[in-house]
């Protein structure tokens, strides 16, 4: 009965709208099978404690994968890796140890003061010297480089961004930033082509990240095991804070504040050579780690070689070894955008078994290791279950589940990344399904460009849109409990994940029944 008056109202509402013409009552229909009973049945699993944080490598996200490949094999779906749901990832983790790190002689401490990702071979530096080279841009009308020889220095870049002066770039002369800023690994190709001992990276992001972050970033860092092939002479890269900044610069007499600021405002490079005792020796030890992506599959019709992707992270950060709350139970991140997938399955199988099935193909990929740097999807594009050449678009769900500082007064709201970035058909598609059928407020504030969150880069979606595959990115926004004890189901809000969901199920209706796949016809940043 719940599921049917869903239904009825849904088509109600759509029946009255401006787009009378538009509505299709069988979408309706099988939308009832997104509904509130069966998502809080499902996240109550996923975020139980029993599943302890879900993360990459450990017991309780096998738990969970267990758990998702017995739900698509209840619903029918196919297993498409070889007759199996899952999808082995190729990980290792790398132990990151710092036998010293001083700058004249004060340790500065790891995963408080700096950061790093895990190294290729031993690294050990004993200097009286490093080369401060700004923004580390080499640019006609701008250069942090010239006249400057790196190679085997220890160098110290600013980690992101470009000169500007009241909103205005000094590379453009405009208000909108350069390739420099919009491409975060520009710069340290740049230097890594000069070969430098190592990279300090100023991140003025860290201190806060590491804070908000503290129990579960360690110096133990999952990648994937095509990184040893790939990267075994790349110039290591430390994340440093603000204040580690100033250590280093304390010679100068200015703090690392006062140079960018100085750097702003003349618009002219500041990069010098810095006369400071610098000691550290670091390396990795590595070993295997399993983990699986879990994917279920729903032949279509007439045009089944074509495939859309719904896709969803279902690992969290894991166990908090602090207070007494010992789990990560990860609620809305990102066991909301399971749980939508979940729902999805249901509502497309049913289609299906009664007859009105997707003419396309459809992929319920859940991936595993977004919370380590994106590593299933990654893994997945890599290593494809379907060619992406086939593959017409990837909806992607990551935390639909809360309500977001910004949006108190009026949670009915999604934000929504990248649905322009590569097609304007499906732009269109997302907005028609948006006016047509659920009406929520479509929120582009992490869409722009210049946004300093970065978001379209920071989600699974991204290792398909780097393959020029459209994508749409749904997401409620960062709120108080991210990555904190208290993302907990009692704080789910049900009807807006349902809601959030039924977009995303209505736009991909569309996809999977259309005559014609998105055709890429842009490519915006």
């Amino acid at each position: 009965m719940l599921k049917k008056s869903i239904a009825a109202s849904i088509l109600i509402s759509a029946l009255a709208s401006n787009s009378y013409a538009q509505v299709d009552p069988v979408a309706v229909k099988y939308s009832s099978y997104i509904d509130t009973i069966s998502a809080r049945k499902h996240l109550s699993i996923l975020a139980s404690d029993e599943f302890e944080g879900r993360e990459t490598g450990k017991p309780g996200a096998a738990k969970a994968a267990n758990y998702l490949a017995e739900e698509f094999k209840r619903l029918g779906l196919a297993a498409p890796v070889n007759g199996s749901y899952f999808q082995k990832v190729g990980l290792e983790e790398k132990a990151l140890k710092f036998k010293s790190f001083t700058v004249n002689g004060k340790p500065l401490v790891y995963l408080q003061d700096f950061y790093a990702r895990s190294v290729a071979k031993p690294v050990s530096i004993n200097t009286s010297e490093i080369v401060f080279v700004g923004y580390g841009i080499s640019d006609a009308k701008y250069d942090d480089l010239k006249g400057l020889d790196i190679k085997g220095k220890v160098v110290m870049v600013i980690n992101y961004g470009e000169p500007s002066k009241n909103g205005t770039f000094t590379i453009t002369g405009t208000k909108e930033n350069s390739e420099w800023s919009k491409n975060i690994n520009k710069r340290f190709d740049l230097l890594r082509s000069k070969q430098p001992a190592l990279i300090l990276a100023v991140n003025e992001r860290l201190a806060a990240y590491l804070q908000t972050n503290k129990g579960h970033v360690g110096e133990s860092v999952l990648g994937l095991k095509k990184e040893q092939a790939t990267a075994p002479a790349a110039t290591p890269i430390i994340q440093i804070t603000n204040a580690a900044a100033d250590q280093f610069l304390k010679p100068t007499g200015k703090t690392f504040a006062a140079i960018q600021k100085q750097i702003d405002t003349s618009g002219k490079p500041a990069s010098r050579v810095i006369k400071v005792r610098f000691n550290t020796m670091f390396g990795s030890q590595s070993k295997d780690v399993e983990a699986v992506n879990v994917m279920g599959y729903l032949e279509g019709s007439d045009l089944k070689d074509e495939v859309l992707v719904l896709s969803a992270h279902y690992d969290h950060v894991g166990l908090n070894p602090a207070g007494p709350d010992k789990v990560f139970n990860g609620a809305d991140d990102d066991g909301s955008g399971t749980t939508g997938v979940l729902e999805l399955a249901e509502a497309f199988t049913q289609a299906k078994k009664e007859g009105k099935g997707p003419r396309r193909s459809i992929l319920f990929l859940l991936v595993v290791g977004e919370e380590k740097g994106l590593l299933g999807s990654e893994w997945y594009s890599d290593h494809p279950v379907f060619p992406l050449k086939n593959t017409i678009t990837d909806l992607n769900i990551d935390m639909i589940g809360r309500v977001d500082p910004l949006h108190k007064a009026d949670p009915n709201y999604c934000y929504l990344i990248g649905s322009d970035k590569l097609s304007t058909d499906l732009h269109k598609i997302s907005e028609n399904a948006n006016s047509t059928y659920t009406n929520l407020k479509i929120d582009y504030k992490y869409n722009d460009p210049n946004d300093p969150e970065r978001i379209y880069y920071r989600s699974d979606h991204y290792n398909f849109a780097k393959h020029g595959i459209p994508i749409i990115f749904y997401f409620n926004g960062v709120h108080e409990d991210y990555h904190q004890v208290g993302d907990e189901v009692s704080k789910i809000d049900f009807p807006m994940l349902v809601k959030r969901a039924s977009l995303v199920y209505y736009t991909a209706w569309n996809l999977v029944q259309r005559a014609k796949a998105p055709v890429v016809d842009v490519h915006k940043d």
